[in-house]
């Protein structure tokens, strides 16, 4: 698991890491608070520990930038020991707080704990379709490399008939009558253009990843 540590001192950022690595994890910290949102994105950790106090925004506003588009445990490290700021930070998408100074074996038990509770808990609702490809039947959402791959509604319940049944080929009368129960009437061609424009996209933000085979006169099976 790899940690990204959005701490303006910079002395503590680097204890932090140092810490990080010594419990096992894979850690950095940024130098810029500028587009923390984009940095943590481009970063593909697991997970953030968050000071409060930045230059420019404060975490609560970078913590909502970041929930726009990952659903990665983000923890709270701050001096601030207000009731009203430990509400603020859950408001805004956090996940928890630690106040500083803070125990050193307190801080592992809370990043383990919000680890196993993101990722370990829901492995039965995840299926890996490759290495950082993942469908997440629980929340029906495609992730590659902890980043969400937005699809349509037809798109998400063609990927989740195929994830239940990977290996095996699902008919593409099955598929046209799993859509036509949400009360979208699909036809064999436009059943093709949805599972064509579906693969394009898991190709475009993957670097070309194909999972999605077709049996030709039969129908589609996820590989």
């Amino acid at each position: 698991m790899k940690i990204l540590i959005v701490e303006d001192d910079i002395t503590l950022a680097k204890e932090l890491v140092r810490l990080c690595e010594k419990w096992g994890f894979d850690a950095l910290y940024l130098e810029c608070f500028q587009e923390v949102d984009k940095q943590f994105e481009q970063s593909g950790c697991d997970l953030v520990l968050m000071d409060i106090n930045l230059p420019s925004y404060d975490g609560f506003y970078w913590c909502g930038k970041i929930r726009r588009f990952s659903r990665a445990p983000i923890l709270f490290l701050s001096s601030r020991d207000q009731n009203a700021d430990k509400v603020m930070a859950m408001v805004s998408g956090g996940d928890d707080y630690v106040e500083k100074p803070f125990d050193t074996e307190l801080l592992l038990v809370k990043i383990r704990s919000l680890l196993r509770r993101a990722y370990e808990y829901t492995q039965a609702d995840r299926e890996y379709i490759r290495e950082n490809l993942v469908y997440d039947r629980n929340q029906g959402v495609l992730l590659y490399e902890g980043k969400m791959i937005e699809m349509t509604k037809s798109e998400n319940r063609i990927l989740s008939l195929l994830a239940e049944n990977k290996g095996n080929v699902v008919e593409r009368e099955e598929l046209m009558r799993y859509l036509w129960s949400t009360d979208e009437y699909v036809t064999d061609a436009s059943l093709t253009v949805l599972v064509s424009r579906l693969r394009a996209k898991i190709a475009d933000h993957t670097g070309g990843i194909s999972c999605i085979r077709t049996r030709k006169g039969k129908g589609y099976y996820l590989e």
